[in-house]
């Protein structure tokens, strides 16, 4: 499988658990609301679905014809297919979910992996988002040391193209900075309650214990 169909079965997928949908809405949902499909066709997007059907990660239903569906569109049987996740979709989804490895911080695959971050880990957020920092400082560094060898024989077009260059990388790394740095601060505001803790700390019988995890002694009652 190539790296684009990857992306694109991953997308697919992920827009298919929030509910089932026809393949108009589905084009349309991968057209607007991740940018890096606007160039895909149902020619692109219906061999996957039928590769993805093969594999039993999804079903075809029968529906109604999707509401806002071109007039040629309404002609043929396929406006008429609902695709539903099945079981084992959704288990590889959230297999494909939890890989954080390198093609994941890559230009294509990083946004669409981003755009389904509500449904990901915090670890896996984690370590997709350093990646991708640890992929542009990389970069970064390749295209100072690119402009200090060759800035003399640039014209000045040439040379604001390639500033124009850093400047986008620099930018995204300083969000990225931005973006691990509200992950762990959410982590050790998620830090457990000592109230809490104390709670639990109770006995069978009751009575609660002391910070220090001792309990009060019952001679030391004043009431009467």
């Amino acid at each position: 499988m190539s790296r684009r169909s990857g992306v694109l079965e991953f997308a697919v997928l992920g827009l298919l658990r929030e509910s089932p949908m026809h393949g108009y809405e589905l084009r349309k949902r991968l057209n607007t609301s991740l940018g890096v499909f606007r160039a895909f066709s149902y020619g692109t997007l219906y061999p996957c679905l039928k590769a993805l059907v093969a594999n039993g990660w999804l079903v075809e239903e029968t529906g109604d014809a999707p509401e806002g569906a071109p007039a040629a569109a309404l002609t043929g049987r396929r406006a008429k297919i609902v695709y539903r996740l099945t079981a084992a979709g959704k288990e590889h989804f959230e297999e494909l979910l939890a890989h954080s490895g390198p093609d994941a911080w890559e230009d294509e695959h990083f946004g669409v992996r981003f755009a389904f971050f509500g449904q990901t880990s915090r670890d896996v957020r984690m370590r997709v988002l350093e990646g991708r920092r640890s992929r542009l400082e990389e970069r970064l560094e390749k295209m100072r040391t690119s402009l200090a060898r060759t800035r003399e024989r640039l014209d000045d077009y040439t040379l604001e193209l390639q500033r124009h260059g850093m400047e986008s990388v620099e930018r995204e790394v300083r969000w990225l900075n931005e973006l691990i740095e509200s992950e762990r601060t959410g982590r050790d505001q998620r830090a457990p309650d000592p109230a809490a803790q104390d709670k639990k700390s109770e006995d069978a019988d009751g009575l609660p214990r002391h910070r220090g995890g001792s309990r009060p002694d019952p001679s030391d009652d004043t009431t009467t």
